[in-house]
């Protein structure tokens, strides 16, 4: 019985309602030591009748260890791992170190474990306890937490149950306060009755409603004491004095029990057998251990032994003196054998070592490069930290910091990260760890500070690594353009591409690539383009690497290639998601969702963002947020959607102009500049539209700045934009691009066969958008000279395209127009986007079923369950009016 706890039963008993109706639910129970967390998880075990039940608990000196904490959890149900997807059961038998390793991949292996739970659940439901949380291992509570946040209707109830210290963002929580006074005093009677009423008041007041301390305090107390004799009252927390109550019953025993104990507190797995021979090093035998359950301070299961609360585990460890405390590590790793415990050998022994030994350093980084094989990047940093740390060679352990960095980087630590790069000795010669140190500061940089900072600390370390390794240093400088291309900086970017154009010749289109790149950022078309072109339409890219081949992608817009832009991005895309780089992935999506804006796609590519924004902050890549929120700005502009862009661009903007974002920031700008123009306000556009520099991305936007100048009838302003366009165009000789130079030509001119010879090119195009804005503004051209027969064809011939592609006020502009002629424009049609009645959600479930995917290739690219594509399909289902996935294809062409 839970005294006190009538509120929170009653919350986690609507829980486990849920998953039994088939929808899931998320809880964090939190407080301080002895406040009754795992009572409260114990009830919802007592009242989960029909419920399948998984429990884990963490284990303080398992925390290093990558996915320990998770493979205890799934224990039950690790058979049932081959019923998953190829792809995820080989994740998660990698991670687990059930199969062959696998490349490190933490997104496949927490959809992996969503997978597994919901087919747990099956057509019942599943209550998933996860207790002591704040002692899970980092790569298993990241797993449990990416699923914590994708769960939706597969009857899963998960539950975490930790201390102060563990706080994961986001997830509904529950904290534990002390119980009142009424059930404080409920509970004492029931444990301890036969107090005298002085005595009863003072353990009252003692345990200041902590359950356990209301459990606990009475046994301890001496013959003194409950005949009510006490010392003043000590400021010690509650949860130090149950502790050293739980200590004086540890001294009451004999000393081999003791050391058992310690021996057992040491130990992370449990195992009576394990325990046992090393306990044997202190002459211990079953005896002490059976001493120690009869004293209410362990429980024996079979072969598994553990303490009844963590803070005996914890009072059994400090019972004992420091140099006990070692000899136990050491005993530990003498009985540690074979491959399956190597991990727990070298952290046992790294425990026991007081002073600089390579050989135990060796240990603890083969179990640093086990980890990466297992994505368990905080575990891998936290290995080589501490091979580092007695590493008695110098340049040695500088190297091992640096990977410890590297680890704790793609962790998404970048303060740790920070941290370790910078204990690295200065001096340090090996030009990999040296690159891996100036890049793990440049990502700290980047994430905390300005991309222009980032690249400015990538060039002086390329000075550095240059005459180490000439390759590595034109990597590090390509690196530090693609800062500069953010940033909005042509000074960076000229700085590294003038390094780059000094180093010997490496033979790699990368670094002509980064110099024409950086050439574009100082407005040099002449010396921009053709080096580019070079990159992007090189036939041979298999030596390039997922960073080289995202910079390919990135160049292929600015030389109008946005189809081929669009697929080099989604096969960088596939590549960040077949093998976890998800430092990569953001970046990866924004240029294929920018690559699609330009091609026409706005409505997709709206609807996407809404998805991976809120998944991209989970990652912490904040600037990549921002990057992602100014295009969603933009392509709400293209959709009419004028709340909705003046809200991204106002998010947009709080960060970017700190974060030196500018690209980003001129996204935005430009997204406000062509609502403006949409909604009939040139002048506003104009002046909105002339804020963005040259180095940041005017060069796209250079045509609305045309029309907007003309249109607010001063043509002079159009002078400069039209001239960089016009050169720009004919350097990338694309009938796409060649036809909006027209237009803009067209406008100015003020001529019809500029506007006949733009609506050709057209058709040769790439960009439907575009050649209804050219028929747009050619028809009403015509609609002036009093030519309303041929004002129509081109009015209604933009108005089907805008209709289709859902851009509203372009569409409303239109309609305008044709009214003006005398015709009369059918009414807007919801049915020319039959998925407006859906969630966002359904919406990306629809049209991937649409195209013929399962629900499991469904769940795999959006981060869900199939049991929640099944839900979103059901719910989408008869909002469309269709009964059969059969019929979508029809239904979205």
């Amino acid at each position: 019985m839970l005294y006190g706890r009538a509120t929170e039963q009653a919350q986690v008993d609507q829980l486990l309602e849920d998953a039994r109706s088939g929808r899931s639910g998320v809880l964090v129970v939190r407080g301080q030591p002895g406040m009754g967390k795992s009572a409260l998880l114990g009830h919802m075990t007592e009242r989960a009748a029909g419920v399948r039940v998984l429990r884990g608990v963490g284990i303080e000196s398992e925390a290093e260890l990558p996915y320990a904490a998770l493979q205890l959890l799934l224990r039950p149900e690790l058979d049932r791992i081959d019923e998953l997807p190829e792809a995820q059961a080989a994740a998660l038998q990698g991670a687990l170190g059930l199969g062959t390793a696998t490349p490190e991949n933490r997104f496949l292996v927490g959809l992996a474990v969503l997978s597994l739970l919901a087919e747990v659940a099956g057509e019942g439901a599943l209550l998933c306890l996860v207790d002591d949380a704040q002692w899970f291992d980092r790569a298993s509570i990241d797993a449990l937490v990416f699923v914590a946040r994708r769960l939706d209707a597969e009857g899963v109830a998960l539950v975490f149950a930790g201390r102060e210290e563990f706080r994961p963002q986001g997830l509904p929580e529950l904290w534990l306060d002390g119980v009142d006074r009424d059930a404080a005093v409920a509970l004492l009677a029931e444990r301890a009755g036969d107090l005298t009423p002085s005595v009863r008041e003072r353990v009252l007041d003692e345990a200041e409603g902590n359950p356990l301390a209301l459990m606990e305090l009475p046994s301890a107390l001496t013959a003194e004491q409950r005949a009510g004799q006490f010392s003043p009252f000590a400021t010690i927390p509650v949860a130090s004095r149950v502790q050293e109550a739980f200590q004086r019953q540890i001294r009451a025993l004999p000393g081999t029990a003791q050391s058992l104990l310690a021996v057992l507190a040491a130990d992370d797995l449990g195992d009576l057998g394990i325990v046992l021979r090393a306990a044997e090093s202190f002459s211990a035998r079953l005896i002490d251990l059976e001493a120690a359950e009869q004293a209410r301070l362990v429980t024996v299961n079979g072969a598994a032994v553990a303490f009844r609360h963590p803070l005996i585990r914890a009072a059994a460890y400090q019972n004992v003196p420091l140099t006990a405390r070692l000899a136990v590590r050491r005993a530990l790793a003498e009985v540690l054998v074979g491959g399956e415990h190597a991990d727990r050998r070298a952290w046992h022994l790294a425990a026991a070592t007081t002073a600089p030994d390579e050989e135990v350093a060796r240990e603890l980084e083969l179990a640093a490069e086990r980890a990466r094989t297992r994505a368990g990047y905080a575990a891998m940093a936290a290995a080589y930290e501490r091979a580092a740390e007695l590493t008695p060679d110098p340049a040695k352990r500088s190297v091992r910091l640096a990977a410890a960095a590297v680890a704790a980087s793609d962790a998404g630590q970048p303060t740790r990260a920070g941290a370790l790069a910078d204990r690295a000795s200065q001096e340090i010669r090996d030009p990999l760890a040296l690159a891996h140190l100036i890049q793990v500061r440049a990502h700290r940089e980047f994430e905390q500070g300005t991309p222009a900072a980032a690249g400015g600390l990538i060039i002086g370390g390329a000075e550095r690594v240059l005459p180490l390794d000439a390759e590595r240093a034109a990597y590090l400088l390509v690196e530090a353009v693609r800062c500069a291309w953010y940033a909005g900086d042509p000074e960076l970017a000229g700085r590294a591409a003038k390094l780059l154009r000094a180093l010997p010749e490496i033979g790699s289109p990368l670094v002509s690539g980064a110099i024409g790149l950086a050439a574009l950022l100082e407005g040099d078309l002449e010396n921009a383009v053709t080096p580019i072109q070079e990159l992007v339409l090189e036939p041979d890219q298999s030596e390039f690497q997922v960073p080289g081949l995202l910079f390919v992608a990135q160049l292929c817009a600015p030389i109008g290639r946005y189809g081929l832009g669009e697929a080099a991005a989604a096969r960088v895309e596939a590549e960040c998601r077949a093998h976890g780089m998800g430092g990569w992935l953001a970046g990866a999506m924004e240029t294929r969702l920018h690559a699609q804006t330009l091609l026409s796609r706005s409505r997709e590519v709206a609807a996407r963002l809404e998805e991976i924004i809120p998944v991209v902050g989970d990652l912490g890549q904040a600037n990549s947020v921002v990057a992602l929120t100014a295009l969603l700005a933009l392509a709400r502009a293209e959709l009419g959607d004028e709340e909705g862009c003046r809200a991204a661009a106002a998010a947009a903007f709080e960060q970017a102009g700190a974060r030196g974002l500018h690209l980003a920031e001129a996204i935005a700008v430009a997204g406000l500049g062509r609502l403006e123009l949409t909604l009939g306000r040139p002048e506003a556009s104009l002046a909105i539209l002339e804020r963005i520099p040259a180095a940041a991305g005017a060069l796209f936007f250079a045509p609305d700045q045309v029309e907007a100048a003309v249109r607010a009838g001063e043509p002079e302003r159009a002078r400069v934009p039209l001239a960089y366009y016009l050169d720009w165009a004919a350097r990338v000789g694309l009938p796409s691009a060649h036809a909006v130079a027209l237009r803009c030509r067209a406008l100015v001119e003020d001529d019809e066969g500029l506007y006949e010879e733009a609506v050709r090119l057209h058709e040769q195009g790439e960009q439907p958008h575009e050649r209804a804005r050219t028929q747009l503004l050619y028809g009403e051209w015509l609609r002036r000279a009093r030519r309303r027969a041929a004002a129509r064809a081109q009015l209604r011939g933009a108005l089907e395209t805008f209709d289709r592609l859902g851009m509203a006020l372009w569409a409303e502009r239109a309609r305008a127009e044709l009214r003006a002629t005398g015709d009369v424009p059918a009414a807007p049609r919801q049915a020319d986007d039959p998925l407006s009645v859906l969630t966002a959600q359904e919406r990306q479930v629809v049209r991937l079923a649409a195209t013929g995917a399962s629900n499991r290739d469904i769940a795999a690219q959006l981060y869900l369950s199939p049991r929640t594509v099944g839900y979103h399909l059901y719910k989408a289902f008869p909002k469309l009016g269709i009964t059969s996935r059969a019929e979508l294809a029809g239904l979205i062409t």
